[in-house]
Order: C-alpha cells, then structure tokens, then sequence
C-alpha cells in the first residue's frame, strides 16, 4: 500500500503529539464492581462491556458484586457464559446492604424442558477484596480501569486491605500503583428537576463505605452523577426488538422482569461505562478539577481546585441524542463466539 506524503507527515505528527493510540490502542484492561440485582442497568452496563470487548475496546478482567444475595453473582456468571466468556473470574461481598433476592435475579432459575434457560457454572466465588488484590497485582502499573455502578462496599474495604498472598501492598499503595481511573456512578451534581440538593441511591445506601472511598481513593475519578442517566433513557423498542435475535436473552429479560414494557428506563450504569470506554470521544463533557465531599446525608457537593483528582461528567441536550444511540448499539450487540 503506497502513502502519499502528506498523509506519513500526519501520522508522524499525530505520534508526536501523544496521538500513537488512534491507530493502535491496546484494550483497556476493566473491573466493573456492580450490585447487579437492584435496578437493571447494571445488566445491560455489563452486556455493553461485552460489546466493547468483541470489537477489541476493552479487556473485562473481573466483576465484583456489591448485592449480598448469591444469585448476584450466578447472573453475572450466566450473562458472562451467554457471551462466551464464562471464565471471567467473579468475587462477593463482605457484609452488603441489599441481601434481598429483587425483581429479576429469580431469572437464573429458570429452566426449559429441565436445562437451565441461562446455563453458568459459578460454585464458590472469592470474596470481591481478595479478587480485587489479586487481579491488580497482575496488572500493568497504571493500566487498569475501575468502573464502579453500585454501592462502595467492595472498593471501600480494598482500601482498608493488607498486604496478603494476592499483594505484598496495603490496598491504597496498590490502587495509586495499578489504577488509572475510577469512572463511578454516584452522586449528584446539577440540578434534577428543579432539586439543587438530590441524595442519590448508590451514596446513601451505603453512606459510609461511600464516605470512605471519596475522601480516600488514591486514584483519580470521574462521577457520573444521577443527572446524567436521567437525561438519557434506554428505549422500549430496543428491548423489544434487538434483542430478538435468541429466543431467550438474558438483558431482555431481566429489564422486562424489572418493570413490564413498555418503559423508557434511565441509563445511569450505562454512562459510566460508555466514559470509561471512550473518554475521548466527546460522548460527555467534563467538570473542571476538584474534589467531592459526601455530606453527612449523603448530599453531594464538589469544589473546584486544579489540583483535585475528581471530575464529573456533564451532558449536553445535544449529546444525548449521539449517547443513546451508542449505548443501544453496543448493549444489543450479539455475542461474538469465533
């Protein structure tokens, strides 16, 4: 293939300007922590990770659950195996706040002509820490993106860790060394309608691990707060129709145990992921630098300063349009089982 000078020249300068991923990006090697069972973005925010990894965007190293009833965990073992990749490793927490079954979880006993509708094969899950040490101390330095779309518990308690068998590091010298980012659904940052002041549910459920990961988290995060998933809901005629290519999916089915269809349900989980995906790609805008501080209530509040580790994200009337139909396509995209 024959280059015309023009086009080695942007190339070059592309290279020398920090640009070398935009034609060669390594995956971005991913944990999603999720209390998968309470509402059910989280199922279609791990379908959409599935997605990103078939087209090379992203490597899911581990889930961690933050709903303390095992059929959390069995779910995300049988969408991983719907997906053809049952051997993603899957770590529970350690004394969660919503041991309640929910609306949807029951979906992983259900059988056709005596089979599993949604075969996995999960026995005895590590607890999420001891996963969370493990899977980082393998990591390259700074490589690893955390996207968390639940409660605190798990990433709390990692920053409380020892040094053990998975990791000779405490759990905040192993996150500042292995961690790039915490993309995190939580919290609030602009008005909701008409509220200046919104106590968003991942915060207050679990007010005090959500407390201890904010003010402690030695790694940089962007929040996307409530506002933003709000903004965007998931449309009914995708459940309805995308998802048609099986007779049965699990991501269909758990939004229509969820909530009967037709409903147009917020995004909240989905945008975290879609950041943490393409951060560059202009789906969202960011805050100016600064810190967050979660109230005694569980309100949050951010103050700008250049040298805060905190951003938020921040969305557009015009962006919404261009977010929804990302997260659509990439949630209803089949699986790749080559």
């Amino acid at each position: 293939m024959k280059m015309r000078t023009g086009t080695v020249l942007l190339i070059v300068g592309l290279v020398g300007l920090g640009f070398a991923d935009v034609f060669a990006r390594e995956p971005i090697p991913v944990i999603l922590d999720t209390d998968i069972g309470n509402d059910v973005d989280d199922v279609l925010a791990l379908g959409m990770l599935h997605a990103l990894q078939s087209r090379g965007v992203c490597r899911l190293l581990a889930v961690t659950v933050t709903k303390d009833h095992p059929s959390a965990a069995a779910l995300v073992d049988a969408v991983n195996t719907f997906y053809g990749r049952g051997d993603i490793p899957i770590g529970v927490v350690s004394g969660g706040v919503t041991p309640e079954v929910g609306k949807f979880l029951p979906m992983v006993d259900q059988r056709d002509k005596g089979k599993r509708r949604y075969p996995f094969d999960l026995q005895k899950p590590p607890s999420a820490v001891s996963l969370l040490r493990r899977v980082l101390h393998n990591q390259p330095d700074r490589s690893v993106v955390v996207v968390q779309v639940g409660f605190s518990t798990n990433l709390a308690q990692l920053i409380s860790s020892q040094p053990d068998a998975e990791s000779p590091l405490k759990g905040p010298e192993l996150i500042r060394r292995k961690v790039r980012l915490l993309s995190m659904m939580a919290g609030a940052f602009r008005p909701i309608d008409g509220r200046r002041r919104f106590l968003e549910y991942n915060v207050v459920k679990d007010l005090e691990h959500a407390r201890k990961l904010v003010s402690e988290w030695p790694a940089p995060i962007v929040f996307s707060g409530f506002e933003i998933g709000y903004a965007v809901r998931y449309p009914a005629e995708s459940i309805e129709r995308d998802f048609s290519y099986v007779e049965h999916h699990p991501l269909a089915e758990s939004y229509l145990m969820y909530e009967p269809a037709p409903h147009h349900r917020p995004t909240w989980d989905l945008t975290s992921v879609l950041y943490a995906a393409y951060p560059e790609r202009g789906y969202f805008a960011l805050s100016e630098a600064g810190r967050v501080t979660v109230e005694d209530d569980g309100n949050t509040v951010f103050e700008s300063r250049p040298d805060g580790g905190h951003r938020y994200l921040i969305l557009e009337k015009t962006q919404v349009g261009r977010v929804r139909e990302a997260m659509v396509h990439l949630a209803s995209q089949p699986p790749d089982l080559k």
